[in-house]
């Protein structure tokens, strides 16, 4: 981040106001910052933790909210064993701590203001969060842009915000919703039980009224390549494809 954007976002207390168990493995804690916070749908945030000895251990974590959420921002954070900033969340933090944050961040990777046309996002595990609340955006703007959401999870109980996608797409106002799970069968008849391929890229977009004029994907750096490549294969132009990465 540039001297520029760390002036613009200092640092400032937020406290944790409710939370959220979503998977086995992913939590969702809301947070109240102390001093206003207005963000666009994708951006993220940095989380800096301070131990009694002054060390100090930073994270970046997008937000999962929808800018209209009143205030409340919150972070969906997958617990890494090795991690040092997910297991204080998982298993010290509680409702009424107070912990550092920075942002908003992030201008690339966010909701397209002026249009540009139907939305592909593409999301893989925790990659799914900044598309949740590009999602949850559309849906209090009562937006009519046309979005078809690709979600790759591992197994059924591991598909964050579940019955929430599910209850979207269930509106049929021109969000889709599709599910691949790569270690179980398909639940839902229209969704898929493998890897991200050029072939699940096509039969997505095609649920779409027009080519999209933007695709977004989130995930690890191997899921970002595999998916972005499928859609590049399935005739989406590398310019128009936004992506973030994390992990390895």
């Amino acid at each position: 981040m540039s001297d520029a954007a760390a002036v613009q976002s200092p640092w400032q207390v937020a406290r944790i106001v409710r939370i959220e168990k979503r998977t086995p493995r992913v939590t969702s804690f809301f947070l109240q910052p102390s001093r206003p916070f207005a963000y666009r749908a994708g951006q993220h945030v940095d989380v800096r933790l301070t131990a009694p000895d002054g060390y100090q251990a930073r994270r970046s974590y997008s937000i999962a909210s929808a800018p209209e959420s009143g205030g409340v921002i919150e972070l969906a954070i997958e617990k890494l064993d090795d991690g040092e900033v997910s297991p204080f969340f998982h298993e010290v933090a509680a409702i009424g701590d107070e912990i550092e944050l920075r942002g908003p961040l992030g201008g690339h990777f966010v909701w397209p203001e002026d249009g540009n046309g139907p939305l592909v996002l593409v999301g893989g595990g925790s990659g799914v969060v900044p598309l949740m609340s590009m999602v949850r955006h559309r849906a209090a703007r009562n937006s009519s842009v046309p979005v078809v959401l690709v979600f790759s999870a591992r197994v059924w109980d591991e598909v964050i915000f579940r019955d929430e996608l599910i209850t979207l797409d269930d509106r049929q106002d021109g969000f889709d919703l599709v599910l691949t799970l790569t270690r179980e069968a398909a639940r839902r008849p229209a969704d898929y039980s493998r890897r991200v391929d050029v072939a699940m890229m096509a039969q997505a977009m095609a649920r779409l009224p027009e080519p999209p004029g933007l695709a977004f994907v989130c995930g690890s750096n191997a899921f970002v390549s595999a998916a972005a490549q499928a859609l590049i294969d399935a005739g989406v132009a590398a310019e128009n494809i936004r992506t973030e990465r994390y992990g390895i």
